[in-house]
């Protein structure tokens, strides 16, 4: 029988957002693998991450192997692909011994996700291996709950942007006529509000971070002062809407 690696999203951060089918991929695994990030020379930094702070509240920590990921490193490719390899190697390793390993991923394992990276690297190291995900809710979805956001409407269009390449796509996005939603803005806040700004979309965009952890932060986009923030800070910059119920259909 063929081994399973199984991508499992435990969404933004909140352990209460983790789906029940989520909850039980991870307790059938017969082990978890969640993602580090790498200190300074490479190894484990010893930091625990969301995604395993998520996953202990389900399953023992002895069941838990934190695998190392240079999950930020866009600058060194060298760097980030020998970090890929090294925990593809490792992944594949405990497909041999075991049937079921699964993968926790913060959010879901099907956007944006480092889950992508390692599935594509152990199915080359072990070919035959079942790749499954379980979908986790999203950081987008979870911001607009708590804000009170409305993503979509009728024939309204929704747009995600990583803005880790810069506001050029986010400002393009802006200039039309739906939802938008930028990832990963922390490092560019002050552009982000120029671009919100130039674009007409600040006054009705809320942003958040850390969302369902004890560091929450959630404010009005009009309030971003230029101050870095969290790498992970989430955008939701809404439609124009007029008010009518059902304008949009």
């Amino acid at each position: 029988m063929s081994s399973r690696l199984i991508g499992v999203g435990v969404g933004p951060g909140d352990p209460e957002l983790v789906t029940v089918k989520g909850v039980n991929a991870l307790r059938a695994a017969d082990v978890v693998v969640v993602p580090v990030m790498a200190a300074s020379d490479g190894k484990d930094g010893g930091e625990r991450g969301r995604a395993e702070a998520t996953v202990l509240h389900y399953v023992p920590e002895e069941k838990v192997l934190r695998v190392v990921f240079a999950l930020n490193e866009r600058s060194d490719r060298a760097r980030r692909e020998a970090a890929w390899d090294a925990a593809g190697e490792r992944v594949a390793r405990l497909l041999e011994r075991y049937t079921a390993v699964a993968f926790a991923t913060i959010g879901d394992p099907n956007v944006y996700s480092t889950f992508t990276y390692l599935a594509q690297t152990v199915q080359e190291l072990v070919p035959g291996t079942v790749v499954e995900t379980v979908p986790g809710i999203t950081a987008m979805q979870d911001l607009a709950a708590r804000s009170g956001a409305v993503l979509t409407e009728g024939t309204e269009p929704l747009t995600l942007v990583p803005v880790t390449a810069g506001a050029t796509a986010l400002k393009e996005a802006l200039g039309g006529p739906g939802t938008v939603v930028a990832y990963k803005f922390g490092r560019q806040a002050q552009e982000v509000a120029e671009v919100l700004r130039e674009t007409g979309r600040i006054d009705d965009a809320v942003w958040g971070s850390a969302l369902g952890l004890p560091e929450e932060s959630i404010r009005p986009a009009a309030d971003l002062d230029g101050e870095p923030l969290p790498y992970l800070s989430t955008l939701i910059a809404p439609a124009r809407r007029d008010g009518t119920r059902g304008g949009k259909l």
